[in-house]
């Protein structure tokens, strides 16, 4: 971890690299060639929702030092739960100092007049005790750290590529297909929607996303894909991706939506996560001169540290009441148990190339930030206790079996998530302690919602 003297706070620290002449100089230049007029000072929430403010770009020095403020609620989105009780700080919290991230610095290709920073959050210098350390809450914040923690532990980078999936629905858009068979992979559904692609793959190239490939899966289901990289770049560009996708559903008139399973008898959106681990060059899940698939001992130890904890991590990787119907409509390429293998594509973890691992249970909500940071968790531990994945597609009733049930609902998943204190770990304790509140009432209020399905079932059902 970098060390910092005494008396110099980790606000001070970022403050410093924000007045570097030359990396200032340079945002400058890109910002006047641009002819950019607003910033927007943006970090993200629980949720993974992006919040900040909007500043005229003439005051681009002072907020290189001061930032800006908010009150600490809104990382919890501002939500208050049953009892009326704001989450995440009252009336009286202290707010909290979000400061830019020099390299973050990009501008919209929709609207040039217009620049954002990704930030991170800090306490206020003014605060006893703990002014300027880094707020606790800070999801994107937190990622940084501790992968950089994890890297100074094991000597490993965790590089990560995501493959969202979004339903797009709208005049125009509509799929025709036989029954009982896809419209997945068909030319003449990516024709459809060219503009979404089309535009969708343009800003995404202009806002530093490497855009690879894509494909039409379902009924209005798109994946768009970008290369992969380190984890935490890998979370604020799918951030962005997602801003890009509503841009673009506001100027066709459509809808974009990541809900994870908008109907039932089609495909959930999910937002599988392809995981590997670098030691400088080298990728350390294969081992060099195999061609066959393959792990390597390293490899091996990963994986049963992210399927020994995979049910821990559900109340992430499915955050919402809606995640797990993704997983109850089989058939459909969703995982429904824990367990991992090669081509079988319900697998939790998919062995998909040599050096890679296809993580598939996150969902198209999933916040990336919160993703990552315990998968460096449940990775550390099973490199750290050699944790021994099993056999590939190993059922309950083989010898061998270890792994603990799919939670099926949010409920299971927040119990899970309270049970397994190595997934707590690789948050902040007050960052674990939010999320299972907020998702807590979450699935309060839905067990107490009366939905169309109990009309439909009950209203009139007796005598």
């Amino acid at each position: 971890m970098t060390t910092r003297s005494l008396n110099t706070t980790a606000l001070d620290s970022h403050r410093e690299r924000n007045t570097d002449r030359d990396a200032v100089d340079t945002v400058r230049k890109r910002i006047a060639e641009a002819g950019v007029e607003y910033l927007y000072y943006q970090s993200v929430t629980l949720g993974g929702r992006a919040v900040g403010k909007v500043v005229p770009a003439v005051h681009l020095l002072r907020n290189l030092e001061r930032g800006v403020q908010m009150h600490r609620a809104v990382v919890a989105d501002f939500q208050i739960d049953r009892s009326g009780t704001l989450l995440g700080g009252g009336e009286r919290a202290a707010e909290f100092t979000a400061l830019p991230d020099l390299d973050t610095f990009a501008v919209l290709p929709w609207d040039t007049r217009v620049g954002r920073f990704f930030c991170r959050l800090y306490e206020p210098a003014h605060r006893p005790e703990c002014g300027g350390e880094p707020f606790a809450a800070d999801v994107r914040g937190h990622l940084i750290r501790r992968h950089q923690e994890f890297t100074e532990h094991t000597g490993l980078v965790l590089r990560s590529g995501c493959e969202p999936e979004t339903t797009w629905t709208g005049p125009g858009l509509e799929a025709s297909h036989r029954p009982d068979a896809s419209p997945a992979y068909r030319i003449e559904m990516l024709e459809r929607n060219r503009p979404v692609y089309q535009k969708v793959i343009t800003y995404g190239r202009a806002l530093g996303l490497d855009m690879i490939e894509g494909d039409y899966e379902d009924p209005g289901q798109l994946e768009l894909n970008w290369m992969y990289d380190r984890a935490e770049l890998t979370a604020d560009r799918l951030i962005t991706f997602r801003q890009i996708c509503r841009q673009v559903a506001r100027e066709l008139g459509v809808t974009a939506s990541f809900m994870p399973k908008p109907a039932i008898g089609v495909m959930g959106n999910g937002c599988h996560h392809n995981l590997s681990l670098w030691r400088g060059t080298e990728n350390v899940l294969a081992d060099p001169g195999r061609r066959e698939l393959h792990l390597s001992g390293t490899g091996r130890h990963a994986l049963g540290g992210i399927l020994a904890h995979a049910a821990g991590t559900m109340a992430v990787m499915g955050s919402t009441v809606n995640s797990y119907k993704r997983y109850w409509d089989a058939g459909l390429f969703a995982p429904g148990r824990i367990d991992w293998g090669m081509d079988d594509k319900t697998c939790t973890v998919r062995l998909s190339a040599n050096g890679r691992l296809e993580f598939k249970l996150p969902d198209a909500m999933v916040n990336p930030y919160l993703s990552h940071a315990v998968l460096l968790a449940v990775i550390s531990d099973g490199l750290e206790n050699r944790i021994d994945p099993g056999p590939p597609q190993a059922t309950a009733e083989e010898p061998g079996f270890r792994f603990p049930a799919l939670p099926m609902n949010l409920g299971e998943a927040l119990t899970a998530f309270g049970d397994d204190a190595v997934v707590r770990g690789g948050l902040t304790e007050e960052i674990a302690a939010l999320h299972l509140a907020c998702k807590s009432d979450e699935w309060a209020r839905f067990c107490a919602a009366v939905t169309d399905w109990e009309h439909m079932m009950y209203a009139e059902d007796t005598p």
